[in-house]
């Protein structure tokens, strides 16, 4: 399973969207922050293994994406962080993580 990376409002408002459907995960990474690269790692990690089929996985570029990530901030009411997970259920933060906690065996065990 592989991620989707989301670069406009609309991608991240259907995202929003589809959460109260399926959970969805969103990785916003910054590509010149070095504990971000970490994080992608894992975070790719994770979805090499065997990952819940019932999540979406999405990636944010923060830099390239500024509007898409703050909006994430202000729709979720989450303190921007990079790099931060997200997990969305219901259109609302369900469970979040940032910098050295964003870990594979970290999102195994909130999402299986």
């Amino acid at each position: 399973m592989t991620w989707r990376e989301i670069s406009t409002l609309e991608e991240w408002n259907a995202v929003v969207n589809k959460s109260s459907e399926r959970g969805q995960v969103i990785l916003k990474h910054s590509t010149t922050c070095p504990v971000s690269a970490n994080a992608l790692r894992e975070y790719e990690e994770y979805l090499k293994d065997s990952p819940n089929n019932n999540v979406d996985f999405t990636l944010v570029k923060v830099i390239e994406s500024r509007p898409v990530s703050n909006q994430i901030a202000e729709d979720l009411n989450v303190k921007h962080e990079s790099p931060q997970i997200i997990y969305v259920k219901d259109k609302a933060k369900y469970w979040s993580a940032t910098h050295w906690s964003v870990t594979k065996a970290h999102i195994t065990a909130v999402l299986d």
